[in-house]
């Protein structure tokens, strides 16, 4: 709490191509330097302007882009670049101009510095796209640009130095795109590589400041994307997002204020992303009506729209209401066909001339389902007729990119056998926690129109919204989507972002993996997020920003903040609460230092990716374990209880206070963006409408309790002695401690006031009993003390087995209702062979170990396991290392094998229980559902399979829990198992089986979020505790 509250108060160009993954993969290669050196070709300095030189009757968008990155040169070198776009321009841009103001001709204005663009220039850019752009083709024809590897491809581009490439020209960089959207990201590139990041805008990040720019003597030949389309979508954007835009920009006609000048910042943000497709903003906004230049403008830019899952034929949820005057009883195809017929026609007609992605199908109204059982003949009927608009309207439907999401109850009905055209892409969800729910099997993976994947980083619904900041963690999305790629998904991803802000972390790498995921593996993430913070922030911090965000990610992902109660964390067992807040702290002295070494220009970017999650997000779950101490020690009557609940007060402060800090950055650019409520959440799915404290308890600390002055409480228990209460025996004054062997953690008690005058206590046991602390004086208002108790075994005869009694006094007396209380602890003296000399020792009644600790690998043929680090909730994730690997056998799949020794014998009533702790991935082949086969010793095998479907709206029995653990957890029982040497065998039979944890049960486990610490481990490196 002290180090938090520190980091708190404080405050009031690298690749990413790893070596190791795909040496072929031409992402995030350097084409640009800022030194001279191999011949290298000057383009720019801080008094020599770049010439970017196009044709005019290239694609708007690409001159757009063009004119982005001579604005970018600007940017970084105080001298805007120039643009000249020869000849004639073909296509109407007239939207651009007068949404963007940029100039017709595309003619670039003064830089920052006031310095003209028209001065002389050094170095000259030729872009263009292969077809469009009559440099670019004469080039080709002459043979001076090889386009071989990027001709006829699907966005790819060719960047390199060209000698004399025009007369007068004796050089010049030339990009050349092998359709509109390869050319603009290879300029976007150039204008990355430079300094300027995508979030110039939506973050604020600096561009970086440059003398000299050259390009170097190398081509780039940047392949198609690993996924054809994709995108976002801005969706549950209020309160914050809709508030910001509500404070920014006019509403229109129908009251929302998401319009072209709006989208042209996210248009270009996506660009520069490297992705193509956008659902719109739908709970209150009407992309094509709201502002009729929307639709042209994104077009323009080259961005392919697209619309949600529940908006077919390109017609926004609030269009049937406020355009067409339609009623929700109204929204029934098999009542009101005809109307919904020409109301689908409408839409068609009107996105005739743009690029878009066609949902078809039909949900129910708003977000819902279209009936409360399956009636497939009525949905077939749907896409039937909407097949026959696209017909009469395209000429041929066939040749409409079109998307069936298969979201919630929409997959029964092609799990019912309905049928759509081989040419329409299915689009697969997961279950809205990052889990996939389907992914194409058999003949599925043969269809035309291909398959893609919904996803989520921001959700409103069951189990519980998430929807403040940022809990997505980069490891677990990598996995699944890589998954999906595996499995022939990768026609189309589209992720739910809420209001955009704060995920730039998270849609930087989805983007990244969607447009080559060659160029990544499950151990890039710590070195994806050190490259991206080296582009967005500097060299020297980057590798500190990727260990405090690699944590962060992990931290929040544990269990999403608006599922963290006073109870999820235990504060008794484990000291499990304590573990997760030092963590939490860790990464917040951090942040802070790297806010404070940063120039002032860079901080207020770094605030809002950074610093204010990683604040705040601690801030949250500090909140939560105060109110759980509160809430136990209100019940235990310490007076402390008061103090904790005076910081759950302080703390909700602290978190106004980096609201409006946020608030308040750059003069209110982003007032309202943190506006979503999260302190409050009692019990029920949606947000709070107003923030507040968990349930509090104040102790009455005038009078004195029952039992006097002095309280004990020990680990494990919610109990207090001296006195009486519901947690152990009427008059009984003692309680006890877990046991303690060898191979067991300190163990703990709390003593605190719970009078009204200072006492002075004192504790006598055994000489070989070590006490942090054996005596000392607390007063009413002091600080409870937390005394460790463990042993030397030096001073412990072999073979010692016996209760200790740790007799704790008081100065003062009891009370009336209590006497001197006694603290007893088992003692146990226990020893491991010579021959145990790897694997987990027992640790009083349990023994826990982390999934990639395994004592031996046996392989089966090209199978084995892939360790997936800091994957998770405690350290890591083991999974099979084939992604297409199924239906699989002790036989057939490789084998992990874990030595164990224990000394409590379990019986046939009491058996041992082995519980694997596994990520909450579902069974994305429906008749091939997860498991795994596990055997201790030569007891007979157990098969488990443990995500078991239900039909839709229900998700699998038991998934509200597990997404909100963020695990599933699986248990058999092994009856009598005897002390000593024993061996753990398990095999994943499913290539979605993600092992992270496992635990054995001899009657020791008690709760906690995470499971037992690891136990001690021998012959393998660090145990009791094992994290990253």
């Amino acid at each position: 709490m002290e180090l938090f509250s520190k980091a708190l108060l404080s405050f009031l160009s690298l690749s990413a191509c790893f070596t190791g993954v795909n040496s072929l993969s031409q992402d995030r290669k350097a084409t640009i330097a800022f030194k001279s050196g191999n011949g290298s070709y000057l383009l720019a300095t801080r008094s020599s302007a770049v010439n970017l030189v196009l044709d005019a009757a290239d694609w708007p968008g690409v001159l757009r882009a063009a004119n982005d990155l001579a604005v970018d040169f600007g940017r970084v070198t105080g001298l805007n670049g120039s643009l000249t776009a020869l000849g004639s321009g073909t296509a109407n841009a007239s939207v651009i101009f007068n949404v963007t103001g940029i100039n017709k001709g595309w003619t670039v204005g003064k830089a920052r510095n006031g310095t003209s663009s028209g001065a002389k220039g050094k170095g000259t850019i030729i872009a263009g796209t292969i077809g469009n752009s009559s440099l670019v083709d004469a080039l080709i024809k002459s043979g001076k640009l090889d386009v071989s590897s990027i001709k006829g491809k699907w966005e790819a581009y060719v960047s390199t130095v060209v000698k004399n490439p025009t007369n007068g020209t004796d050089e010049a960089l030339v990009i050349a795109g092998s359709d509109k959207r390869g050319t603009i990201y290879g300029l976007y590139d150039v204008s990355e590589q430079i300094g300027v990041s995508p979030w110039y805008w939506f973050a604020d990040v600096p561009p970086k400041s440059r003398s000299s720019i050259y390009a170097l003597r190398s081509t780039k030949s940047q392949k198609s994307p690993t996924v054809k389309y994709r995108g976002f979508f801005i969706n549950d954007e209020a309160p914050a997002l809709t508030g910001w835009a509500n404070s920014k920009y006019p509403k229109s006609a129908y009251g929302c204020a998401f319009g072209a000048e709006f989208y042209s910042h996210v248009f270009e943000l996506l660009l520069r992303n490297r992705a193509n497709y956008l659902w719109p903003a739908m709970w209150n906004g009407m992309f094509n009506v709201d502002d009729p230049r929307s639709q042209p403008l994104a077009d323009g830019y080259g961005i392919v729209m697209g619309s949600s899952h529940t908006e077919p034929m390109v017609r926004a949820t609030q269009e049937w209401s406020k355009v067409a005057k339609g009623s929700e009883s109204g929204w029934q195809w098999a009542t009101n066909n005809a109307t919904l017929y020409d109301y689908f026609m409408e839409g068609a007609q009107r996105a005739k001339p743009y690029e878009n992605v066609v949902t078809v199908g039909m949900r129910g109204y708003h977000d819902t389902a279209m009936s409360s059982d399956v009636q497939t003949s009525v949905l077939e009927a749907v896409v039937e007729a909407q097949q026959d608009i696209m017909n009469k309207v395209w000429g041929d439907a066939s040749k409409v990119p079109q998307m069936w999401c298969l979201y919630k109850e929409v997959q029964d009905y092609f799990e019912a056998g309905m049928k759509v055209p081989d040419y329409v892409t299915l689009l697969w969800t997961e279950d809205n926690w990052q889990n996939i729910r389907r992914l194409p099997v058999g003949d599925e993976k043969k269809r035309s129109g291909g398959a893609g994947v919904y996803y989520h980083f921001d959700y409103v619904g069951d189990s519980r919204n998430y929807k403040w900041i940022n809990t997505i963690q980069l490891q677990k999305t990598y996995e699944q989507m890589s998954l999906a790629r595996a499995r022939d998904a990768d026609r189309l991803w589209i992720v739910n972002v809420g209001d955009i802000k704060p995920y730039e972390i998270p849609i930087s790498h989805w983007f990244d993996i969607a447009y080559d995921m060659d160029a990544y593996d499950e151990k890039s993430v710590p070195k994806w997020i050190e490259a991206w913070a080296a582009r967005n922030f500097d060299d020297r911090h980057a590798k500190t920003i990727s260990t405090i965000m690699d944590k962060y990610g992990f931290l929040a992902n544990m269990r999403k903040f608006e599922w963290v109660e006073p109870g999820s964390y235990s504060v008794i067992n484990y000291e499990e609460a304590d573990g997760l807040l030092a963590q939490w702290e860790e990464i917040a002295d951090l942040a802070q230092e790297v806010y404070d070494e940063l120039p002032g220009a860079q901080k207020g970017a770094f605030y809002e990716m950074i610093l204010h999650p990683v604040l705040a997000g601690g801030n949250f779950v500090a909140v939560q374990v105060a109110g759980a101490r509160n809430q136990i020690y209100s019940g235990q009557g310490r007076n402390s209880a008061n103090m904790w609940m005076d910081t759950v007060i302080e703390l909700m402060g602290t978190d106004h206070e980096l609201t409006q800090k946020y608030h308040k950055l750059f003069s209110g650019k982003w007032v309202h963006m943190m506006d979503q409520t999260h302190l409050g959440y009692q019990g029920y799915w949606q947000q709070p409408m107003r923030q507040s404290t968990p349930f509090l308890r104040w102790v009455q600390t005038s009078e004195r309790s029952l039992a006097g002055d002095m309280g004990v409480a020990v680990e494990g228990s919610n109990a207090t002695i001296p006195g009486d209460d519901i947690w152990h025996s009427n008059s009984g004054n003692s309680l006890d401690l877990p046991g303690i062997t060898p191979f067991t953690p300190k163990r703990w008690l709390d003593i605190f006031s719970v009078g009204t005058q200072p006492f002075t206590w004192n504790i006598t046991t055994e000489p070989f009993i070590k006490l942090s602390q054996n005596k000392g004086t607390i007063g009413p208002d002091d600080d409870d003390i937390r005394v460790y108790v463990d042993v030397d075994w030096t001073k412990v005869p072999d073979g010692y087995g016996n209760k200790v009694k740790l007799n704790i006094s008081s100065s003062n007396d009891y009370g009336t209702a209590g006497q001197r209380p006694t603290v007893n602890v088992l003692v146990n003296k226990t020893a491991i062979p010579p021959s145990f000399n790897a694997g987990f020792v027992e640790n009083a009644g349990l023994v826990s170990f982390e999934a990639e600790h395994y004592t031996r690998l046996t392989l089966r043929g090209n199978l084995s396991y892939t360790i997936l680090p800091h994957y998770g909730r405690t350290l890591s994730a083991v999974k099979l290392n084939n992604h297409l690997a199924e239906s699989l056998t002790p036989s057939t799949a490789p084998m992990l094998e874990y030595d164990f020794y224990t000394f409590t014998p379990t019986t046939k009533a009491k058996g041992l229980n082995l519980t694997l702790i596994l990520s909450p991935s579902l069974n994305v082949s429906p008749k091939k559902p997860l498991a795994y086969v596990a055997q201790i010793d030569d007891m007979p095998q157990q098969r488990r399979q443990y995500v078991i479907d239900q039909k839709q709206p229900d998700f699998p029995v038991g998934w509200g829990v597990a997404v909100a653990e963020n695990a599933w957890r699986n248990t058999t029982n092994w009856g009598v198992v005897a002390p000593g040497k024993h061996t753990l065998k398990l095999w994943l039979v499913e290539a979605n089986v993600v092992l992270q944890k496992v635990v054995l049960d001899l009657g020791g486990v008690v709760y906690s979020h995470n499971g037992p610490p690891e136990s001690f481990r021998v012959g393998g490196g660090k145990g009791n505790g094992t994290s990253w």
